[in-house]
């Protein structure tokens, strides 16, 4: 007697997302089960509250299975979730952060993507000196403490590996104004990081 054989999902997403386009409920849960995560960690990443990032997973996907009828394939499933992720992940940081330091709406220069600044450079690299779990940690913490208009292009682009366009897409930013707050926010990290490391021992860097 032969062992029944394990089904394997190997559902396109194109598929997928053509089906839930039609009203199927099952292709919209398989597209919530791949996404879900991703969402919810990206969400995290920009509300920093474990609350607010329930609440963004849920009104996510319940605006995607409203709307996903009108989504026309012109880009990844997976940006137009990003897209309405940060939406709502930055409402969620407005409503919470009345007095913040900086607006989320605050414009950005792109006429120039040039930055002058004074770092450190690594004579040893840090994994000589620290545990992965200690880096791990330390750049979280200068992540989680960038501006959100600079946290959110880079957890696009470095973390979540969206391509410039797509994320571009996803923030509803030129081109341009994704390449400018990316470069800030890698010389922030550069600078805090600079610094966090600089704290740990003196032979650690050699100023320029």
């Amino acid at each position: 007697m032969t062992e029944p054989q394990l089904q394997v999902d190997v559902t396109s997403e194109e598929a997928l997302v053509a089906q839930a386009r039609q009203g199927d409920p099952v292709a919209f849960s398989e597209l919530v089960r791949r996404h879900g995560n991703k969402v919810y960690r990206l969400a995290l990443r920009i509300t920093q509250n474990t609350a607010d990032a329930e609440d963004v997973l849920q009104e996510v996907f319940l605006k995607a299975f409203t709307h996903v009828s009108g989504f026309e394939g012109h880009s990844k499933f997976y940006t137009w979730l990003v897209r309405i992720a940060v939406n709502e992940s930055l409402m969620k940081l407005r409503k919470r952060r009345a007095d913040k330091e900086v607006s989320l709406d605050e414009p950005v220069e792109t006429g120039a993507d040039e930055m002058v600044r004074e770092v450190a450079v690594w004579e040893q690299t840090p994994e000589q000196r620290f545990s992965q779990q200690e880096l791990r940690q330390v750049l979280d913490e200068a992540i989680d403490n960038l501006a959100p208009i600079y946290r959110t292009v880079f957890l696009l682009r470095d973390v979540e590996e969206l391509s410039i366009e797509e994320t571009a897409e996803a923030l509803d930013l030129s081109i341009p104004a994704v390449k400018s707050r990316l470069l800030r926010a890698r010389l922030q990290l550069r600078e805090r990081l600079t610094r966090q490391f600089k704290r740990k021992g003196d032979d650690v860097f050699a100023y320029l």
